[in-house]
């Protein structure tokens, strides 16, 4: 039997301790996680998806504000175990933890590419046919440590955010257990730092959008819905899209150039998209022909 210290935080994270839990051999003695955050608009306090699936099956949960603290690494230290699994934890493992059991990292793409917090979404917004997960031993850099195991996927060119998460998860989930049962088999190897690239926080601001070049805003919606969504400078939110050219070259953007009964194309510099749902500012989505219609735009006319 195999004792594990979990840590992660977010719905991926969840879903790979809920493997670990199901494993026959495998026993999860305790579980960290992040804080209950205030969501939403009336602030609800809501626990991490981690914490919840904890609860559900007793298992002991911690929630340090700082995993740094000296109390936090002294009170982790008591708890014995063979393996600390880390999954989108979102803190960083201190040296006094990282030496009390091997730590096996998931990450959710395939080392050195996309260190650090958003990897699914910097993959759709670049465009990339390929991604994975990487199970690493854990050092004291972000996402720096020596590569266990890569498993790997092909990343159509319409797959979207969520889709995306979904296939990944389940490559993380499989990689888990993997790593665990087969640990002292691997010999273990260094990321090659001259390929290392790093990709950041997502914010609300990251959505807005410029009809600049089609292919562009194409992969900020595939990287962006649901959340921050993408929207124009008018605060109009477009809920659905899809990439019509990549290939045309106009002198406006934002023209409407195609209007038929459920969609119209508007021009980017460099291609054109063409739209089907959009949100105004506090009102509810709307198909786009019924938002035209009642802006009085038609064909020739701008969607800025």
């Amino acid at each position: 039997m195999l004792d594990i210290i979990f840590m992660g935080t977010p719905d991926y994270a969840q879903k790979i301790l809920q493997t670990l839990i199901e494993t026959g051999d495998i026993n999860v003695v305790a579980v960290y996680t992040q804080p209950d955050k205030p969501v939403g608009r009336k602030k609800v306090l809501t626990p991490p998806p981690v914490k919840v699936t904890a609860k559900e099956y007793n298992i002991p949960i911690y929630q340090p504000t700082r995993l740094r603290d000296e109390e936090t690494v002294n009170e982790l230290l008591k708890i014995s175990c063979d393996f600390i699994v880390v999954a989108a934890y979102g803190q960083i493992l201190p040296r006094k933890i990282l030496d009390h059991a091997p730590c096996i990292n998931l990450h959710a793409s395939i080392l050195p590419q996309y260190r650090g917090a958003s990897p699914i979404q910097q993959t759709l917004l670049n465009g990339n046919k390929t991604t994975g997960v990487t199970a690493m031993l854990m050092e004291e850099g972000l996402d720096t440590g020596d590569i266990l195991k890569i498993k790997t996927l092909s990343v159509p060119d319409d797959m979207m955010l969520e889709t995306l998460f979904d296939a990944l998860t389940i490559l993380a989930r499989e990689l888990s257990v993997e790593v665990l049962h087969d640990f002292y088999t691997y010999t273990s190897k260094q990321q090659n730092e001259t390929e290392a690239t790093h990709c950041k926080k997502i914010t609300k601001a990251d959505g807005e959008i410029r009809f600049d070049d089609a292919v562009t805003v194409y992969n900020k919606y595939r990287a962006f819905t649901p959340w921050p969504g993408v929207y124009l400078s008018n605060g109009l939110k477009i809920k659905e899209m899809q990439l019509e050219n990549s290939d045309e070259h106009h002198d406006n953007s934002g023209k409407i150039i195609v209007v038929d009964k459920k969609s119209i194309v508007v021009t980017c510099k460099q291609g054109s998209l063409r739209i089907y749902k959009v949100q105004p500012q506090s009102k509810k989505e709307m198909d786009v022909v019924s938002y035209i219609n009642g802006k009085r735009l038609s064909l020739e006319d701008t969607l800025l």
